[in-house]
């Protein structure tokens, strides 16, 4: 077999297309101690992340280093997260970070980070399943620590914004052992219990270690199954929990969640007011257009609505006489124009002008002498009346 002779650069350039394809260089998490700390003028961060058994180069580009939530420093212990690849001009592999957190609270936030995909990806957080908060709850029930800040916020916000709905708290333990089985303890008793409308659940702030009872799956999944809708309000405006993400509303501080969880009584009674002087406005002005028309109306009497009816028909009547009238007159022209025609056609006529006809006694007209014989009767009509005569002899034209 020929032996195969590479470059340097061939060979660096190979082994950086093998890190990268592998998926588990690709998105990596590395725990180390912090050494050779140096931040370039760019803003670019070089560093290397080491233990008791290696070391291993590090860089953390600007647009990343941009968002650290501390100052890193050397001897500090981190976790940091990123790909692995080659720097081929030197042949060294190196973490390419893009996120980095100090060693306790990167594993807290590890775990966060694990437990949201998961419960994502279940569809938890989905807006479908997202249920209405009520707008004019009768009561609610805060799940909270029965001492501190947050209860005593939501309790004062409330009594100051609604004060006609009832506040009912359920003393839970926000921080520390058993303290995510006594939130969903008391998410399961207001559901149980079915005394509220709303479900508060929160605490003030602290640090994401006193904050983690929110961040747990048994806790995510009360919240979830929960019938009564559910605000969530934990710790500050900047800290997002598990909680947060499955609840039906996300409330920023425990006294956003007393605002949103009930209703202003200042702007109802604004409200309130607008809609009475708007019903009051519609109602004058209806009651000014039923005068206009009341006066505009004429009583009449009944004898009135009689005579009119009575000269209703006679009008009718007559314009029913004048349109037969006018038929008959159209008609009438039509007939003295026919009769003119017929008398025109009339015999008399004929006879009038001196001329006469001749019948037999079966009304024939006798059109010839040869029809005469001697002796025998027959009828002569004139224009103005008629003759019986009898034939005493015959003569035909031309003997």
């Amino acid at each position: 077999m020929e032996q195969i002779i590479a470059t340097v650069s061939q060979l660096n350039g190979f082994i950086k297309k093998t890190f990268e394809a592998n998926p588990v260089f690709s998105d990596i998490w590395i725990k180390g101690e912090i050494s050779n700390f140096k931040k370039h003028y760019s803003g670019h961060i070089y560093l290397t992340l080491k233990d008791e058994g290696g070391v291993l180069k590090a860089v953390m580009f600007k647009s990343s280093a941009y968002s650290l939530s501390f100052t890193p420093s050397d001897g500090m212990k981190v976790i940091a997260r990123g790909r692995v690849s080659v720097y081929e001009a030197s042949g060294a592999y190196q973490l390419y970070i893009s996120e980095m957190l100090p060693d306790g609270v990167g594993e807290l936030y590890i775990a966060y980070e694990k437990l949201k995909k998961k419960l994502e990806a279940e569809g938890l957080f989905d807006e479908e399943h997202k249920k209405p908060i009520p707008k004019y709850p009768s009561s609610v029930g805060v799940v909270t620590a029965s001492t501190g800040a947050a209860v005593r916020d939501i309790i004062n916000v409330m009594t100051r914004r609604y004060p006609y709905a009832e506040i009912i708290v359920y003393p839970a333990q926000v921080q520390g052992a058993g303290a995510a089985e006594s939130i969903v303890k008391g998410i399961e008793y207001f559901n149980r219990e079915k005394i509220c409308d709303t479900i508060i659940v929160g605490r003030g702030g602290g640090s994401i270690e006193d904050l983690w009872a929110f961040n747990e799956e048994m806790v995510a999944y009360a919240i979830y199954n929960s019938e009564i809708p559910i605000v969530s309000a934990v710790g500050h405006e900047v800290d997002f929990t598990i909680s947060d993400f499955v609840a039906d509303l996300r409330a920023p501080t425990p006294s956003a969640a007393a605002e949103l969880a009930v209703p202003s009584q200042t702007e109802l009674m604004r409200k309130i007011e607008d809609l009475e002087y708007a019903i009051k406005t519609l109602l004058v002005s209806n009651l000014k257009n039923k005068k206009l028309k009341l006066n505009s109306v004429k009583l009449i009497s009944p004898q009135d609505i009689i005579e009119n009816y009575f000269l209703r028909l006679d009008a009718s009547t007559k314009e029913i006489i004048n349109g037969m009238e006018k038929v008959i007159s159209i008609n009438k022209e039509k007939y003295v124009g026919i009769l003119s025609r017929l008398d025109a056609l009339s015999p008399l006529k004929v006879l009038k002008r001196g001329f006469s006809v001749a019948v037999d006694e079966n009304e024939n007209v006798i059109k010839s002498v040869a029809e005469l014989d001697e002796k025998k009767n027959f009828v002569l009509r004139l224009f103005d009346g008629e003759r019986n005569c009898r034939v005493i002899n015959k003569k035909e034209i031309g003997e």
